[in-house]
């Protein structure tokens, strides 16, 4: 038997590890920076929690996990009955009651509700887990992958927006990100245009069709409203909705702003997002690091599919590589709402973990030194070194320095070329003539150069490299 891996799924080496390490630690570092709090919830969730959540689209992604017992030939009618009922279309929960994580935000607002009771609101939580989506694998998209969040509910001030518009400036700029953009809209903008157009029933179908504008450009969005149902009227509203994005420069917010306010002036909802814009511009310019190299860009075409968000949407892409959005987010006034707790308010972003270790690998982004934990090996040499050897490893590991010795006492050369292929920055040689001196012969691997140290200058060194 042949090995392999689930299509869309990955194995990670330790170099791979170290690297996503990297980024998810850089992220919680600003997470907490930003005092939101961690959390974490199940792999798999009831699929009544899941799905009518996500639109018809997410909905068809969501990975269903069978029920146990249904291989049993006892069970052969009850399946197949169940498995018909869903080739109609139709959910059997004699068939599937579970299904993975398609993302974390439904689930934390199922947590919120079921905790309600025990939490101090408004409530500000990070989340770090894999989800999963029964997409078609392709660059930058994967079956199973990771997801950062951060989120806070119970809060209806867009101080909260603008200050998640400045997590995801201040994390990229800690990565060294180039080309960031973060776009920002409404879908109260985007509801207005629905009403405007004469279409507030399509709201959806109009969200889905623009959200799409990127990849299939905008006569493939005018084909599509067609397909959904829209009329030659709607379609030229529309269209004078979408021309407004190409009319100004990409930072000049407020003419946009103000081109949008007139053409939507007969929808109060698209007002009010607009206002809702220009407050969360207002408070981020207030809170801006002027250390940042990425811009904020006001942008009515982005639409983001998810049917939950109903005020400022956000999402990440970087000009740098060819890739989708590499963040988004947005505010959802009554998601918890969908398990009974009304009225409680939120706003979140997430960060793509995987399309951001694509974006850093593609433009040589990560850090040397992340090659390898490991700062200093010893070769195993000299049989009478070893009780110094385990004390020299001792003192470097109290001292924080990854330090390991090459357990098996084999040819000097195997040790050097296993020390070089793990990317091992230095050596430490001890034999009879530095066991005597008390020293280690300190060799660095790039360089070349060898030096005797004894263990306190050792540590100073390999503290300060």
């Amino acid at each position: 038997m042949k090995p392999s891996i689930p299509q869309g799924t990955r194995d990670f080496s330790p170099a791979d590890v170290r690297r996503r390490q990297y980024i998810l630690q850089t992220i919680r570092g600003v997470f907490e920076l930003y005092g939101y709090q961690p959390l974490e919830t199940p792999s798999m969730e009831n699929l009544s929690t899941l799905m009518g959540k996500y639109g018809e689209e997410g909905d068809r992604l969501i990975f269903k996990i069978l029920n146990n017992g249904l291989n049993d030939p006892k069970n052969a009618a009850k399946a197949k009955t169940a498995f018909e009922r869903v080739l109609e279309g139709k959910n059997d929960p004699g068939l599937t009651e579970r299904a993975l994580r398609y993302d974390l935000t439904i689930p934390f607002a199922r947590y919120v509700v079921m905790h309600q009771n025990e939490l101090a609101f408004p409530f500000r939580r990070y989340q770090m887990q894999p989800v999963w989506r029964a997409d078609r694998p392709q660059k930058g998209r994967y079956r199973e992958f990771w997801q950062c969040d951060a989120d806070v509910v119970g809060s209806t001030s867009l101080v909260n927006e603008a200050e998640l518009l400045g997590i995801y400036r201040e994390a990229f700029h800690r990565l060294q990100v180039p080309g960031i953009e973060v776009r920002i809209n409404s879908r109260k903008v985007l509801a207005g245009l629905a009403e405007c157009c004469g279409a507030a029933e399509a709201l959806t179908d109009i969200t889905v069709a623009i959200d799409k504008i990127d990849k299939i450009g905008l006569d493939g969005v005018q084909k599509e409203l067609v397909q959904r149902g829209l009329d030659e009227e709607n379609i030229s509203y529309i269209t004078r909705f979408l021309s407004i994005q190409s009319e100004y420069g990409a930072t000049d917010h407020e003419s946009r702003l103000e081109a949008m306010a007139g053409l939507l002036s007969q929808s109060e909802t698209a007002q009010t997002g607009i206002a809702e814009l220009r407050q969360t511009l207002a408070y981020h310019k207030q809170l801006q690091n002027d250390a940042w190299t990425s811009r904020i860009v006001v942008d009515f075409t982005l639409a983001r599919g998810l049917n939950y968000y109903t005020g400022l949407i956000a999402e990440v892409t970087t000009s740098a590589v060819k890739m989708g959005s590499i963040g988004g987010g947005g505010r959802y006034d009554d998601l918890t709402g969908l398990f009974g707790l009304k009225g409680l308010s939120g706003v979140g972003i997430s960060f793509g973990v995987d399309r951001i270790y694509d974006v850093l690998e593609e433009l040589g982004l990560f850090p040397a030194q992340l090659a390898s934990g490991t700062r200093i090996i010893f070769v195993n040499i000299e049989p009478q070194a070893e009780p110094v050897l385990f004390g020299y490893l001792n003192q470097l590991r109290a001292a924080g320095i990854p330090a390991e010795l090459y357990a098996d006492r084999v040819k000097f050369d195997k040790q050097m070329k296993y020390a070089d292929k793990r990317n091992i920055p230095y050596v430490g040689i001890v034999g009879a003539s530095e066991l005597e001196e008390g020293r280690i012969n300190l060799k660095d691997m790039q360089s070349g150069e060898q030096r005797k140290l004894e263990i306190n200058e050792l540590i100073a060194v390999l503290s300060q490299a």
